[in-house]
């Protein structure tokens, strides 16, 4: 005979089959509290939007700064170039439309400078660039030392301008009181006039880039070097190469991006060159008969001496696009160096 035992029904429900509402089944999670749902949902949704955005933030300073201090003064540039601004009532523009850049093509003082320009950038890019990376392959080797040289090949950049052309100043002087005419005159060699000269002039000017940026892209020639593996070295070595057959095959090749960004660079700075001819002659004419005027000593005198922003603006634009050019022109000729030494860049 079988006797069933039940337990006491708790007050309150029929028969004791109901279970208790405070407590979960066993073996079932708890209820969720609906606030804390809401906290977890807001915390997630919070950090969604701060994986997503932070880098937005942190990169907006500097497209505020360039927004106001690049491309606004750019885009007021180019509009002021279509009309006739004098520096003496700068809010009065008087439409002209593409009057400003017409008018250079018939401006030989313009072409005058554009030359100067150009004379300037390549007697002081070619030089400058060949010896950093001349300097840079030597730095390149192990030797007593190193930092010291390392350092002071950047010595020269931290320079101001106005220091260094100073000093040059001194040793281009006239007559007996330049020190290199006084070094001439020593070996028997008449004194150059440095300033009045065409070539002389702009060979001076040249000088000065080349002393201030060579250390400059030395540093940078070395750190490019210095990522090459030594496994393509060694490799060569083993080959029978010599040190300058290395240098030819194997760092040339690995430099050559490294190379173009020197050169896009440099050719951006020969165009921009203001402060070295400025500080050489002490004026904005670049010397009695503009022998070595650039663009922007150029576009200087054209705004603030003779108060023309209209024309300055159309003459910066027009360096502006220079420079356009001359970028399209190195990428040409990048990839068709690419393509027939069947690389891609």
């Amino acid at each position: 005979m079988t006797t069933e035992h039940r337990q006491a029904a708790p007050p309150g429900t029929p028969g004791g089959a109901a279970p208790r509402l405070d407590k979960p089944p066993h073996g079932e999670a708890p209820a969720p509290d609906p606030k804390e749902a809401r906290r977890q949902a807001r915390r997630s949704r919070r950090y969604r939007w701060d994986i997503k955005y932070s880098p937005y933030g942190f990169i907006a300073p500097f497209f505020l700064f360039f927004a106001a201090f690049g491309l606004f003064p750019l885009l007021y540039t180019g509009w002021s170039s279509l009309h006739q601004v004098n520096l003496n009532n700068p809010n009065d523009l008087e439409w002209v439309g593409f009057e400003n850049f017409t008018r250079l093509w018939d401006d030989e003082f313009f072409w005058n400078a554009l030359a100067n320009t150009f004379t300037i950038g390549i007697i002081s890019t070619v030089p400058q660039l060949a010896m950093a990376l001349g300097l840079a392959h030597l730095l390149n080797y192990r030797m007593r030392g190193s930092m010291f040289f390392r350092v002071a090949i950047l010595t020269p950049y931290a320079t101001s301008i106005a220091a260094a052309t100073l000093v040059f100043v001194m040793l281009f002087g006239q007559g007996d009181y330049g020190v290199i005419n006084w070094g001439l005159g020593l070996v028997g060699i008449d004194g150059v006039s440095w300033e009045a000269g065409d070539w002389s002039s702009q060979l001076a000017v040249s000088t000065i880039v080349i002393w201030r940026w060579t250390g400059y892209n030395t540093l940078i020639y070395l750190a490019a070097m210095q990522a090459i593996p030594n496994d393509l070295y060694e490799s060569a070595s083993l080959d029978g190469a010599s040190r300058w057959q290395q240098f030819v095959h194997v760092t040339l090749p690995a430099l050559r991006p490294t190379i173009l960004f020197t050169v896009v660079v440099s050719t951006i700075g020969a165009t921009q060159l203001f402060g070295e001819p400025m500080l050489f002659g002490g004026d904005e004419s670049g010397g009695a008969q503009g022998q070595y005027q650039t663009l922007g000593l150029y576009m200087y005198e054209t705004g603030w001496t003779n108060r023309h922003l209209g024309r300055a603006a159309a003459i910066a634009w027009t360096m502006f696009l220079l420079l356009i050019v001359i970028g399209l022109l190195y990428a040409f000729i990048t990839r068709w160096v690419g393509r027939s030494t069947g690389e891609e860049e």
